[in-house]
């Protein structure tokens, strides 16, 4: 059920951030490098102030859609196994870390734009511009659900759970009822927020006030060295490895094959020379038989 609430109200912010993004990219005449902007707050009002509570949906910030949906899934995580919690809470925490650094670089901290204007073919004067209306409507919907949509399935009773009520008849018996109580569900709640906070405190004092140095960029210019590790793997143990399975293919699986077929062509050309087609060797194999027969039987004193 929780999942199916996080899906839900998920569906809400991260809409909310994709179109607020194709908004930020409109206003920009196409760029998408958020190292290039800066400011934009102040030029975009209506799509900074949605993306911004999508922001704080998405980071678990309370009263947003957001916490709701997360802090069920962190109690059933919680329930299942405390390692997995601690999985999920860590998770949000970087959600709000990196969430709040893409806030700060669009529409906080210094303007990074004026210096890339020829890069979009501008002529004169590159400022930013606020989208039209076609595209900011869906974003004042999409931002007031992001705000009051986890109140389809509020925790304090079973009155208020309206999404739960709703799909009952249909995931009812699959649905795990844990008996936590009320002071230990706000305890993990307060871990959750808690969280947030320290991701959105750690991104700000990153990107917004430069006291600590950023150390995620190079990592994520390295792609997490992921492609570093196939490489050093595929290009040292992993070259040995299929090496030898390369000769084990080619000396054993085919080596036996092969041998088997040119020992049967060994045999068979051994026995392709007692049939020569000659009909007097025939007979006088034949003959020579019957003899040995005879002599056999007369060795036996059977005549």
């Amino acid at each position: 059920m929780a999942a199916i609430f996080h899906m839900v109200t998920h569906a809400f912010f991260k809409a909310l951030m994709f179109l607020g993004s194709g908004s930020v990219i409109h206003g920009m005449h196409e760029q998408q490098d958020m190292r290039k902007m800066g400011m934009l707050r102040k030029f975009m009002p209506i799509t900074a102030i949605t993306f911004i509570i999508g922001w704080l949906a998405i980071a678990g910030v309370p009263p947003f859609a957001g916490f709701w949906s997360k802090d069920e899934i962190l109690l059933n995580a919680w329930h299942k196994s405390p390692s997995l919690w601690v999985v999920g809470l860590l998770t949000a925490l970087l959600t709000a870390y990196y969430m709040t650094r893409q806030v700060i670089l669009v529409f906080f901290s210094e303007a990074r734009w004026d210096s890339h204007a020829e890069e979009h073919g501008a002529h004169g004067e590159f400022k930013p511009h606020e989208s039209p209306a076609i595209m900011l409507l869906p974003l004042v919907a999409l931002a007031g659900l992001s705000v009051v949509g986890g109140a389809i399935n509020l925790p304090f009773s079973q009155s208020v759970k309206r999404l739960e009520t709703w799909l009952e008849p249909v995931i009812g018996e699959s649905e795990v009822k844990w008996s936590s109580s009320p002071s230990f569900k706000i305890t993990l709640a307060v871990f959750a927020v808690v969280a947030a906070l320290v991701g959105i405190a750690g991104a700000v004092a990153v990107y917004q006030k430069k006291r600590v140095k950023a150390v995620e960029p190079a990592i994520l210019a390295d792609a997490w060295r992921v492609d570093r590790t196939y490489a050093a793997f595929v290009g040292g143990p992993g070259r040995t490895f299929f090496e030898l399975v390369t000769l084990a293919d080619s000396r054993g699986v085919d080596g036996a094959v092969n041998g088997i077929a040119s020992e049967a062509r060994n045999f068979g050309t051994i026995l392709r020379k007692l049939q020569t087609g000659f009909v007097r060797r025939y007979a006088i194999g034949i003959s020579v038989g019957a003899i040995a027969l005879v002599a056999w039987f007369v060795s036996r004193g059977m005549f």
